[in-house]
């Protein structure tokens, strides 16, 4: 949804940054997690106990109810960015790497026109940084990176925002080289260069001893700088598990070479929140020229404690963290940029010191959606801030209250984060709605959709209108991702006739259109519709694939619900990718999906688009992997 974009920067009297200090790095951080002490741990005497139990209750306060009523002024602009400080110490920077560490989940390809709309959607969410991807991986990669450095990395906005646009490489010349051709086009460009720093991955991985490691990191932090970038972040990966002399060695040197930015990865996911709390502060506190340089974190959710992990970095200094939409990445995934933000917004005044972000996060929905469909990887229902019950309430007693006061069962607004409860708006679609209904319903779900997109969903809302005596938003939302959220069409379904039960072979028909605009027509028999349907498409677009995987699920209750369809498909020799643990080539899957009131539909629908996503890559060949396979993953 097309909106104002509104940064936020607080202004507090109970905390007072060192003027001094110039680097947000060294300027006074916000409290910092409270380690354990035996002065904490010794027994209160009996008379004090006494004392504090005579004490009044504290009298609550409920002028804040919801994270909105204690969000800091939405009207101030965020910071100057400046590679290597921020004016602001209690501003924290939003690292996004859906594009790079997102995609590297299992299925989540995606074609580079969809990273591009995810890119500008991002933009529109307000990210300080975009890390677009892994440049010297594939020509693919390369292409998606250097486009959206060309059109996101250029588009200022009113309040002189543009998203810092940056690309990861290896620690070698040559994946250093391809991400600056890569993202120089950008107003903002940053390379992000890695080297793997625990014993472990030193020893049995790069098989290099520590000076070797720290050689490599400074020379290629300072041919990176040499190649006209002034914005150069560095990360000791897995830098949970490396001896603390030497991380701070290591990260001294990525500073005198010219890094701007040390990223502290969580690479196994292995710290508990006080473990990398502190670890942030022994950073902080030790390692030469720091002050010269934001500290970073990059979380990953192997435990479940991405979020928790990410908050105590930046209580205990850091002021950029490393985030995706939805949480999704190599494993269990990344921290959620949607918990990280609002858990900032929600106790970043209260609690952590004055700690804020300049997202926008009335975009937070749209963006989810978008990536969940662009990725085909599915929210939970119960995921934090964006799963579908979030803000559902079915307990009586939840109910009760919800009536009563929305601030008893909700620390935060729906509209907050771009979600409007249909029965507050009071829009219902059925088959006698018109055009504009269902665009201002579409606004009133987060969706900006006009023109030809626009004709294409009402045609086909009135279809399922004329079925049924009223649309649900479920099933809006699943005609927008069938219509909107698909690859470049290169295959179209037109027609399908299946004929199938107990007295015959199955039997399907299939009729589609080419991208020249040509009808093709297939037929073909198998164990039931939807396999007979799919080796009809099979026959006309004659490119092998093998199904991974299908599933469908009914968007609403009822015999006439929507269907909803997802499949993961693999291409045959003629796709693959760096294998992010091994460093070896693998193929890439597609996923696709598909809805409908009819299955066989929704399935062909679903198979089509998994196809057309993978046909976007027949065209493009990988790039030469480099001879020195180090695995990719920060």
């Amino acid at each position: 949804m097309a909106m104002a974009a509104t940064f936020i920067n607080p202004t507090f009297s109970s905390v007072s940054p060192s003027s001094s200090s110039s680097s947000s790095s060294a300027a006074a951080a916000p409290p910092k997690l409270r380690p354990p002490s035996s002065s904490r741990r010794t027994r209160k005497s009996p008379a004090l106990l006494r004392r504090i139990s005579s004490y009044p209750p504290p009298t609550p306060s409920f002028a804040v109810i919801r994270c909105s009523a204690a969000s800091p002024n939405p009207g101030s602009p965020r910071p100057p960015y400046i590679p290597n400080r921020i004016p602001d110490p209690n501003y924290v920077r939003i690292f996004d790497t859906t594009l790079r560490d997102g995609e590297q989940s299992p299925g989540a390809t995606m074609t580079s026109k969809e990273k591009l709309d995810i890119a500008r959607q991002l933009a529109k969410l307000g990210v300080d940084i975009i890390e677009a991807g892994f440049p010297a991986a594939s020509k693919d990669d390369f292409d998606a990176v250097k486009a959206i450095a060309l059109e996101v990395g250029n588009v200022v906005d009113a309040h002189g925002y543009v998203p810092v646009i940056c690309g990861l490489s290896r620690c070698n010349e040559k994946d250093i080289r391809a991400a600056w051709e890569a993202v120089r086009f950008a107003k903002r460009p940053r390379i992000h260069t890695f080297i793997a720093t625990s014993g472990i991955h030193m020893e049995h991985k790069l098989k290099k001893s520590k000076e070797e490691v720290i050689d490599i990191a400074r020379r290629m932090v300072a041919f990176a700088r040499s190649l006209g970038c002034d914005d150069v972040e560095f990360s000791p990966e897995d830098a949970g598990r490396p001896e603390r002399e030497f991380l701070y060695e290591i990260l001294g040197e990525a500073i005198k070479a010219g890094a701007t930015t040390i990223n502290i990865p969580d690479t196994m996911g292995i710290t508990l929140p006080e473990e990398f709390g502190k670890l942030i502060a022994d950073i902080k506190a030790n390692t030469p020229g720091i002050e010269n340089a934001i500290i970073s974190t990059h979380c990953h959710n192997d435990l479940g404690l991405s979020t928790a992990n990410t908050i105590a970095g930046a209580c205990a200094g850091a002021r950029q963290v490393e985030v995706t939409i939805n949480g999704i990445g190599e494993r269990a995934g990344n921290a959620s940029l949607e918990e990280v933000v609002m858990a900032l917004k929600c106790k970043g005044e209260s609690i952590l010191g004055g700690l804020y972000t300049g997202i926008n996060t009335r975009h937070i929905v749209m963006t989810s959606k978008m990536v969940e469909e662009y990725s085909g990887l599915h929210v939970q229902p119960h995921k934090a801030i964006v799963g579908a019950n979030a803000f559902a309430h079915e307990s009586g007693i939840h109910q009760d209250g919800m009536l009563k006061h929305k601030g008893t069962y909700e620390i935060i607004s729906p509209d907050d984060i771009g979600l409007e409860r249909s029965n507050e708006a009071g829009i219902v679609l059925g088959k006698l709605s018109g055009r504009h209904a269902l665009r201002m319903k579409l606004v009133e779900l987060g969706y900006d959709i006009d023109g030809e997109q626009l004709d294409n969903i009402f045609w086909r809302f009135k279809a399922v209108a004329e079925q049924k005596k009223r649309v649900s938003d479920a099933e809006i939302r699943a005609l927008v991702s069938d219509e909107v959220f698909q690859p470049a069409v290169v295959w179209k379904l037109h027609d399908l006739q299946v004929t199938c039960g107990t007295l015959g072979l199955s039997t399907a028909t299939v009729k589609l259109i080419g991208a020249d605009g040509k009808e093709h027509v297939a037929c073909s028999v198998g164990t039931g519709p939807v396999d007979s349907a799919y080796k009809a498409v099979d026959l006309i677009v004659k490119v092998p694939a093998t199904l991974l995987e299908y599933s469908m699920s009914a968007v609403t209750e009822g015999i006439d619900a929507i269907a909803t369809t997802r499949v993961l498909i693999r291409g045959e020799n003629n796709h693959t990718s760096t294998h992010t643990l091994t460093g070896e080539p693998v193929h890439r899957t597609f996923s696709g999906t598909g809805s409908s009131m009819d299955i066989a539909v929704s399935s062909v629908r679903a198979y089509i688009g998994a196809l057309n996503k993978m046909l976007g890559f027949m065209e493009q060949t990988p790039s030469e992997v480099p001879a020195e396979r180090t695995p990719l993953s920060v």
